[in-house]
């Protein structure tokens, strides 16, 4: 399903992958590692593309950062995978750009901060460093305003002028309206100094829902493609909630091209969290698909046992383990919809809705489980057997119903 229908912006190519004008929304994330570490770097990298990462920031901050970006791009290669790397330059972008020449040939695509870099200042020398650079290496660059580094020179002026203003907004609107105005005019800035539109990518990161909003839909009205995001979204639930109603909104209105969730990780957590994140916000609004999906009623009175609980977790893990096979061959596998319902009330209707579905016996409900297929009952499970029954269904559904990959590969060939 195409995305963001109504988003009409130049498309920008990052490493292979194309962003803006039709093509899906991009998800993407960022290592926490010390990008010196080279194989912890590139563990992760590898870690965070399995999830399903498209696109890969690591943080260039240092001479060892950089002069390790080679060998880490090299090392995710060798491991099979083609996931562009981007690097995340602040303050002194434009001396590790320049100076480590390998480094910058190597990434895919560059994010600059306005506010960390000369830009707005008497000069701009730096930031126009940087985009030389780009134009030369004939990279992508996102200009990433953020409004904890917003350009203080911009800021105070527009502060200044509202407080002459007849009639001041408020602050608010003022620190929106230099948001907007810093990623419009720094991107101006970088085609004056040699890059095309299509290698320009904006964003704007806030933490408040409503500003990100507000900022969005204002460059939305921009040619250029937007990489849409909360900053500092906080952790688990507080995080996952704030992003996924703020990006919900935006790409129902077809604002944005490629999206990250910035989640806080607890000490020790599984980094790529974000991007499953990313990619249930995508495929819950039908923008595109990643992975089956289970319909699993919350329960209630009638369901006292846990016993449909633990088979959704159980059919949840299966497919989480599977998936990685079925991907490779199965084509249209992640599009497939599977229903575990706890009870009579919407067991059966729920069933008839998904690709496969079971309806379990609630409690005093006579103990059958019908299987329902494409809509028909197929067949009625008991006993004890009754998870392993219904994964070799499963199983049987999707070898029978996707078409292999080989299958499809051989009539590209053609």
């Amino acid at each position: 399903m195409p995305s963001c229908p109504r988003r009409n912006c130049v498309p920008v190519n990052v490493g292979g992958v194309w962003l803006g004008a039709g093509h899906p929304v991009v998800v993407q994330s960022m290592t926490n590692t010390d990008t010196a570490d080279v194989n912890a770097t590139i563990a992760q990298v590898l870690h965070l593309a399995r999830a399903g990462s498209e696109l890969v920031r690591v943080t260039v901050n240092t001479d060892a950062a950089a002069r390790a970006v080679p060998a880490i791009v090299e090392g995710v290669g060798r491991a099979g995978f083609t996931t562009p790397i981007v690097g995340d330059f602040h303050y002194n972008g434009h001396l590790l750009l320049k100076k480590y020449p390998a480094c910058a040939q190597a990434l895919s695509k560059y994010r600059i901060n306005p506010g960390n870099v000369s830009i707005g200042r008497k000069d701009d020398d730096n930031f126009r460093a940087m985009v030389e650079v780009a134009a030369e290496q004939n990279k992508p660059v996102r200009i990433g305003v953020n409004w904890g580094s917003l350009d203080q020179v911009l800021l105070t002026r527009l502060m200044d002028e509202n407080a002459r203003a007849e009639q001041p907004r408020e602050t608010r609107e003022v620190m929106l309206e230099a948001i907007v105005q810093s990623a419009l005019l720094s991107a101006a800035a970088a085609e004056r100094y040699g890059l095309r539109r299509e290698q320009i990518i904006l964003s704007a990161k806030v933490s408040g829902v409503q500003d990100l909003i507000a900022v969005y839909r204002a460059l939305g009205k921009s040619p250029y493609a937007l990489h849409l995001g909360l900053t500092e979204a906080g952790l688990g639930m507080k995080g996952t909630v704030a992003s996924t109603a703020a990006l919900a909104v935006l790409l129902q209105e077809g604002i944005g091209d490629t999206i990250r969730v910035s989640l806080t990780p607890t000490p020790g957590g599984d980094r790529a969290e974000e991007v499953r994140i990313a990619q249930q916000i995508l495929q819950s609004l039908e923008l595109r698909s990643f992975t089956p999906q289970v319909t699993a009623c919350p329960g209630c009175g009638r369901t006292t046992s846990t016993f449909f609980q633990e088979m959704a977790q159980q059919i949840e893990g299966h497919i989480r383990e599977r998936m990685p096979a079925w991907r490779s061959q199965y084509s249209g596998v992640e599009e497939l919809k599977v229903a575990v319902m706890g009870c009579v009330v919407n067991g059966p209707g729920e069933s008839r809705h998904a690709n496969i579905g079971i309806s379990l016996p609630g409690t005093f409900e006579e103990p059958k489980a019908p299987v329902f297929i494409d809509g028909r009952l197929f067949r009625t499970l008991h006993g004890e057997g009754l998870v392993q029954e219904f994964i070799a269904l499963l199983e049987n559904y999707v070898a029978s119903h996707y078409v292999r990959s080989e299958e499809v590969a051989g009539t590209l060939s053609y």
